[in-house]
């Protein structure tokens, strides 16, 4: 698999890129449209060499270009190529134009597309729409994306699938589902988030060769959280070396989620975890895993010693909304340690809302919704600005989990693109709250705790689903995996 640069970036700074390229280093637009193009059709030629014919579908923008160009080079090698329009080609601008013209001057034919039209290519290039899209596909382009998802051919999608959104990962009415997508210059920070999983395939990307010095010219605070090789610890360590979490959660009914966030932090390599919990299961929560320390609290009284044991507390697993949750949480939040606050801990804090530097906060996007007073569709629209809202309302490193989590700080959002479908299952949140406290617990910082622990998490999940597939995926099965992955 390709290995893909950090950084990400939105359509206005690849734009910009792009300017830069043109104008400060003498590279033509027309280079430039040659390159991307060579380099899809070389991965077509790779991905599947056995392919005889080839449908590129062209719309009427720069986009456009790509896609004449990897008709030209597909028509030279002797493969049945037909480009499907949608506007008059003479009407395209620049350097589209001149790919448009090229592939005429070469003997090209065009195909007018018609709605009923039956896709029976062995590749479709989708060159239909690229970053610039600004509001949701409808009419004919709309259909022409209904009749690629539907054919049976495999699809590369130029840049960006055309309907999503390259700056959210949203689908703007519909969207081309390809097999994979190739970029260019800037990774797009919207192939990464929301709704792109389902519809980029494999990302695949391309600098177009331009000077790396370009890229300084343009400065990014989005990136892709990569992993982070974690020092072996030394003979003469011990466990108050490696930190105290607290777990405060588990009102009645509820005591699995504090027990899994609980060896979550165990098995990351915290030195020691107690757990607080509701006096009426505290004898038996520990039982399967008799190295928590568990103890049944009725008030914040009873709570204060052992916040002031812990190096780093977890507030929200299994606690609920009840007065007694709520007078935990209350004495939770005005200790000065480090908080991991989740689930009911973010319900509760949207209700009390505060403003900390020494928290993470991992809402998914119905807590998320309550903690900004919206909706989870709000939410989703636009994840790049919910979690910069979170994190500049609220503080601290705020976690806005979901395919492509978001890990927002002060000065920048990192993307972890880790995990599966298979997590969709209850106690995930509960286990990633306990990895992030145990990293911190050993001394990362919040933000490294945050990315590392998303990122460990995901990856976990993944190993899992390897030998068993995504169904039936349980939380408790990440534990050994996440030992695994910290070692």
């Amino acid at each position: 698999m390709q290995k893909l640069p950090t950084k990400l970036y939105t359509a206005a700074q690849v734009r910009e890129l792009d300017r830069i390229v043109m104008t400060e280093c003498g590279i033509p637009g027309i280079e430039l449209m040659s390159r991307a193009g060579n380099a899809v059709f070389r991965h077509l030629r790779i991905k599947w060499p056995n392919a005889k014919t080839i449908s590129v579908f062209c719309g009427s923008g720069n986009n456009a270009g790509d896609g004449y160009i990897i008709a030209g080079l597909a028509q030279a090698v002797g493969l049945k190529v037909t480009v499907y329009v949608f506007s008059d080609p003479e009407n395209l601008k620049g350097n589209a134009f001149t790919a448009y013209r090229d592939y005429i001057k070469a003997k090209g034919t065009l195909t007018p597309f018609q709605a009923d039209r039956i896709i029976n290519a062995d590749v479709v290039i989708d060159a239909l729409l690229g970053t610039g899209l600004s509001k949701p596909v409808a009419g004919i382009y709309a259909q022409a994306i209904h009749n690629i998802n539907k054919s049976q051919s495999h699809v590369i999608a130029v840049d960006v699938p055309s309907g999503l959104n390259s700056d959210t990962g949203n689908v703007m009415g519909c969207a081309v589902k390809a097999a994979c997508t190739m970029t260019f210059i800037g990774l797009k920070q919207g192939l990464f988030t929301g709704q792109a999983a389902d519809y980029c395939g494999e990302i695949l990307y391309s600098s177009l060769s331009v000077p790396k010095d370009v890229f300084k010219n343009v400065e990014t605070n989005v990136y892709r959280v990569v992993k982070k090789t974690i020092p072996p610890r030394t003979r003469c360590v011990h466990k108050g070396d490696n930190g105290h979490v607290l777990i405060v959660g588990g009102d009645r009914g509820y005591s699995g989620a504090a027990r899994m966030a609980g060896e979550a932090a165990l098995r990351v390599g915290s030195g020691l975890v107690s757990v607080a919990t509701h006096p009426e299961h505290a004898a038996l929560l520990n039982l399967g895993r008799p190295e928590l320390m568990c103890h049944g609290v009725d008030n914040a009284e009873q709570l204060s010693a052992l916040l002031d044991k812990a190096d780093v507390i977890v507030i929200g697993p299994g606690l609920g909304q009840s007065k007694w949750a709520a007078e935990l949480f209350i004495a939770t939040i005005k200790s000065s340690k480090m908080l991991v606050i989740d689930a009911d801990g973010l319900n509760l804090l949207a209700h009390i809302p505060e403003r900390h530097q020494n928290w993470v906060l991992t809402p998914h996007p119905g807590e998320a919704a309550r903690l900004l007073s919206g909706t989870s569709s709000d939410v989703q629209q636009d994840r790049f600005a919910a979690a910069s809202a979170i994190q500049a309302k609220y503080g601290g490193i705020a976690v806005l989990k979901g395919t492509g989590t978001l890990i927002a700080g002060h000065d920048g959002i990192a993307v972890s693109t880790t995990g599966n479908p298979g997590m969709a299952s209850g106690g995930m949140g509960d286990v990633l709250a306990g990895v992030i406290a145990g990293l911190i617990a050993q001394g990362f910082s919040l933000k490294d705790a945050a990315q590392q622990g998303v990122y460990l998490h995901g990856m976990a999940a993944d190993l899992a689903v390897e030998q068993a597939g995504e169904r039936g995926l349980l939380a408790s099965d990440l534990m050994p995996y996440l030992r695994q992955l910290v070692n």
